[in-house]
């Protein structure tokens, strides 16, 4: 399986904002946003000309790619995935990646970011309705559950995050959360406004229907 291994800092400091894409660093004075306010590179700091349209629409689909931890293969398969669907394409992408699994256990509080939920999904400590499942990338559907695997519940990861999980209560409204069981489970199709991603998706959709 291919993985981005370009260093999450500077893909912050590109996007010019924080994609919190290290769970607690990116709060702390460490984080390279706050440390260094410009672009990576050796012309970071000169001011830049303003962007073409297809300039924006390039910009908004790498940063979305970014904050979800996807590679272009995948992204183009989600947009393929729903293209036809109807609604506003923009938000049945948006919808479409909130709803893979590894986010959805990165908004449960199970994992500080999206890179650490994809890898306790991949470690096999992640189950869907009941079965462990190893695909990060696995589109949870209403109705489904999804959480911490209780065959792995000794383990320290999650034993140290049993009192901050209890006191979590800022979950979207998408899905319900049993804290006594660590399960998610799936109860509407996720709203834009709650996604909080500050990406325009469909001028995402404009660069892939040229």
């Amino acid at each position: 399986m291919a993985r981005d291994t370009e260093a999450k800092c500077r893909k912050c400091r590109r996007a010019g904002e924080k994609l919190f894409l290290k769970g607690d660093r990116c709060g702390t004075p460490k984080c390279a946003v706050t440390r260094r306010a410009y672009a990576p590179g050796v012309h970071g700091k000169k001011p830049g000309r303003g962007l073409s349209e297809y300039g924006l629409q390039l910009a908004a689909k790498q940063k979305l790619k970014r904050v979800y931890g996807i590679l272009e293969r995948q992204f183009r398969k989600h947009f393929d995935d729903i293209k036809h669907k109807k609604g506003i394409t923009g938000d049945l992408l948006l919808a479409r990646l909130e709803m893979r699994l590894d986010n959805v256990i990165y908004r449960t509080g199970l994992a500080a970011s999206r890179a650490q939920a994809r890898q306790l999904v991949n470690h096999g400590l992640i189950i869907v309705d009941g079965k462990k499942m190893t695909i990060p990338s696995y589109e949870i559907k209403i109705g489904q559950t999804a959480g911490m695997n209780p065959n792995k519940a000794g383990k320290n990861y999650f034993k140290n995050l049993e009192q901050a999980i209890k006191n979590k209560h800022d979950f979207p409204s998408w899905f319900t959360f049993d804290a006594a069981t660590a399960l998610a489970k799936i109860v509407a199709v996720p709203n834009k406004d709650e996604i909080g991603v500050n990406v325009d998706a469909q001028i995402i959709v404009e660069y892939y229907s040229r």
